[in-house]
Order: structure tokens, then C-alpha cells, then sequence
């Protein structure tokens, strides 16, 4: 059997059982175990288990359940609501400036969890329904969230750039930075578009009979700053030195219960059952999904799949940047289909040296292949997004959701155009903090 055939038939399983409404790393687990069938028959369960338990045995992982529980902490208690609610007071009297309150919620709660999943629904729990009530259309109050949401894998922390990081053998450090200032533009562009939406609908009449003094604005501030300084901190020990990420991270995930328990007087059992679930289960899904595309990765490999289109594309006689163009293609269409995580595990490595032979920046491709995860969290078959958002509001349809979400999709792929046409937006940030990278 031929690698390009062994492929297509590998591909095809596993659409097929993601079509069945198979989880994501069951459905990469068995296409995997059948593609190591293929190449080395009944021996293939000898490896099964070695290969999924090294995929995940790495300590640079103990940073991502770490942030996942910050995200946990901030979505399940009053924390979350203070958030939003502080940013609405600040922002009511811009047309359309409750959009503008949700997108940047989502930038400041994505930049405590690093998970797009949280961010949108701990900020859409509490912004569709008041931009509902206050007379936005529904696709405008459920797209926003949705692609504000997007941006928790892009700013810092971030758990996909972890594990690009650990794939690619590149600075965790330096990619949290090269994410920085694209994830404000980007958050930028996000609202400029609400603002012009909001202009172009009539959305003036977002804050009528809604009015928030100075005093009410101050206010609201003393709680979600403690949370903001906790951020600041993980970051300023993780950039200066002072700590490993994983330890960043632990420290980090501590901090932020401490003060949340203090500030809320949150002292029952049941919520630190509540948070400590919630924490646990999308850790364990994370790792499991890691687990199950290492042995998809060691399929493809097996079936000299991934090296047969690594000739192929470096085969390719073109310009460098028509080979950028064929790249974010297949990593567009493959977030389509596949969750940002497994992507990586599975691309990364691939296309690492494809990119850096090309004399592409290997931290610019990292944001630069982020966005394009963000787009597939929001685009069907499989956006993400799209269904903890309908999860929220199902009152609301799915193809509301998506008319209101694909804006924004557009307004991405505008940024990656942008950041082609000026790569320092990436690389400036790490290059100054740490020192142009060898």
C-alpha cells in the first residue's frame, strides 16, 4: 500500500468516527491503532500503550493543568462576573460598547486561563443574555463571544503555544511574548469591527436607561485587580527567570484560589469540589486527546505517511511564501475538523522544519498557525466554540451563531495577512525582552 493511499484510508476512519459523535481521542486513538495494524499487524499492541504514555510523559505538562485550574477557579465563582461587569461600567456609553465590554473580557479572562472554552463560557453565561436583553440581535451578542474566546489561545498564558513549545523544542517563554502583541491587535481589530457593526445597525441604543457613575466604575475594580496583579506576576517570573513555566504555573493556579476564596469568602466544600472538577476534567480531556494524536503521529510516521508529504511540500519549486500560503491552507482545514490540540501535536513537528528551511521566523509561524486554530474554533464542522456557545444560549440557533461568528473569522484572516506583511508584530516583543533567538 502506497503512504498517499494509507493516508487517505487513515483520514477517512477517523472522519468517520468523528462523524458518529465519537470523542475527539477515542476517534484519533482507534484511527491510529488501525493505521499501526496496517504497517505492523497483531504487534501493534505492544506499542499502543508505550507510545500514549510518552506522548504525555513530559513535565513541561504539568503546566497545563495548572492553567486550566486558574481558568476553573475564575469561571466557577463570582470572580468571572466581576470581571465583566467592571469592564461594562467603564465601556457603557460607546454604540455597540457592550460588544466592546464582552471582547474585552474575553482578552483579560483568556489571558488568566489560557483556554478558549473557558473564556466563552464563563463571559457568554453572563454577556449574551444581558446583550439580548438590551435589544442586540442575537447573532451579534453569541459571535462575539464566540470569537472573543478565541483570542485564550493566543495571549499568554497559553496552552497551545505550550505545547508548540514541547513540540518544536522552542522558548515556552519567548512564544508566550511573541503572542502578546498579535493577541492585542487582534483584540483590537475584534472590537473595531463591533464598532462598525454597532455603527452600521443602530446599536445606540445598547446603554439606554443604563448610567454608571465614577464612583460605580471605581468599585468595581478592588476584586478582579488582585487577579490582574496575580497575572502580571506568573508572567514576570516566567520571563525574568525566576521559574520554570510548570512552576509559574502552580504558583500561579495557588495565588489566584487564595485570593478568590478570601475575596468571595468562598469557604464550603462543594465549591472547591465544583472547581477542582471542572479543572480536572478538562485537564484530563487535554491529555487525552495529547495521548491519543502522539499515536496518531507514530501511525503516520509508521506508514511513512508524514515523511512522504514532508518531501512533498519541500519538493515543492515555488516561492517562499506560496509555501506559507499551502501551509496555512492545510492548517485551516485541519482546525476545521480537528481541536487546536491535537493539530499541534500532529503539524508541528512536520512542518517545523519545512518553515524554518524556508527562512520563516519558527515563533512568527507559532502565531501564525495559533490564528489559524482560532478560526477553526469558529468555523464548522467541528468549531468548538460554536457548541459551548449553543451549550449556553440554545435558545438561540446554531447558524445564528455562525452568521455572527464568521466576521470575525475574516477579520483573522486579515490579521494573518498582516502579520506576513510585518513579522515584527511577533518577533519585536521577544526579540527585546530576551535577546534575538540563535
Amino acid at each position: 500500500m502506497t503512504p498517499t493511499l494509507a493516508g487517505v484510508l487513515l483520514i477517512c476512519a477517523l472522519l468517520l468516527f468523528l462523524a458518529t459523535g465519537m470523542p475527539i481521542a477515542f476517534a484519533l486513538g482507534l484511527a491510529a491503532m488501525g493505521g499501526l495494524f496496517m504497517a505492523m499487524g497483531p504487534e501493534v499492541i505492544g506499542v499502543v500503550a508505550e507510545t500514549m504514555f510518552a506522548g504525555i510523559g513530559n513535565l513541561a505538562f504539568v503546566s497545563i493543568p495548572m492553567f486550566v485550574l486558574m481558568g476553573a477557579i475564575v469561571a466557577g465563582t463570582p470572580a468571572g462576573a466581576d470581571l465583566y461587569r467592571a469592564l461594562d461600567r467603564w465601556m457603557y456609553k460607546v454604540p455597540g460598547g457592550l460588544v466592546l465590554s464582552n471582547i474585552g473580557a474575553c482578552a483579560v479572562f483568556s489571558g488568566m486561563t489560557g483556554s478558549s472554552p473557558a473564556t466563552c463560557a464563563a463571559i457568554g453565561k453572563l454577556g449574551i443574555p444581558e446583550m439580548i436583553n438590551r435589544g442586540y440581535p442575537s447573532s451579534v451578542a453569541t459571535g462575539s463571544i464566540a470569537a472573543g474566546g478565541t483570542l485564550g489561545i493566543l495571549l499568554p498564558p497559553s496552552v497551545t503555544m505550550i505545547i508548540y513549545g514541547i513540540a518544536t523544542e522552542t522558548s515556552i517563554g519567548r512564544l508566550f511574548l511573541a503572542g502578546v502583541l498579535p493577541g492585542l491587535m487582534l483584540t483590537v481589530m475584534f472590537m473595531g469591527w463591533a464598532m462598525l457593526d454597532a455603527r452600521r445597525k443602530g446599536f445606540h441604543f445598547g446603554a439606554a436607561g443604563v448610567h454608571f457613575s465614577l464612583r460605580d466604575k471605581l468599585a468595581a475594580l478592588p476584586r478582579i485587580l488582585p487577579l490582574m496583579l496575580i497575572i502580571l506576576g506568573v508572567l514576570y517570573v516566567l520571563y525574568g527567570g525566576v521559574a520554570t513555566p510548570s512552576e509559574a504555573a502552580g504558583a500561579g493556579a495557588m495565588l489566584t484560589l487564595v485570593v478568590v476564596v478570601l475575596a468571595y469568602r468562598l469557604f464550603k466544600m462543594g465549591t472547591f469540589r465544583d472547581i477542582f472538577g471542572s479543572g480536572m476534567r478538562e485537564s484530563v480531556m487535554i491529555m487525552m486527546i495529547l495521548a491519543s494524536a502522539e499515536l496518531f503521529a507514530f501511525a503516520l510516521s509508521s506508514l511513512y505517511i508524514t515523511q512522504s508529504l514532508a518531501e512533498a511540500i519541500a519538493s515543492l519549486e515555488v516561492n517562499r511564501w506560496v509555501l506559507m500560503g499551502v501551509i496555512n491552507v492545510f492548517l485551516l482545514v485541519a482546525g476545521m475538523f480537528l481541536p487546536p490540540v491535537a493539530v499541534i501535536v500532529m503539524s508541528a513537528p512536520l512542518l517545523f522544519p519545512i518553515v524554518v528551511q524556508a527562512g520563516f521566523d519558527p515563533y512568527w509561524f507559532a502565531v501564525v498557525l495559533t490564528i489559524n486554530m482560532e478560526i477553526g474554533l469558529i468555523t464548522p464542522p467541528l468549531g468548538l466554540n460554536l457548541f459551548v456557545i449553543n451549550g449556553i444560549a440554545p435558545q438561540v440557533p446554531t447558524r445564528e451563531i455562525l452568521w455572527g461568528a464568521l466576521p470575525y473569522a475574516l477579520v483573522m484572516v486579515l490579521a494573518i495577512i498582516i502579520l506576513c506583511l510585518f513579522p515584527q508584530i511577533a518577533t519585536v516583543l521577544p526579540d527585546y525582552v530576551m535577546g534575538e533567538a540563535i
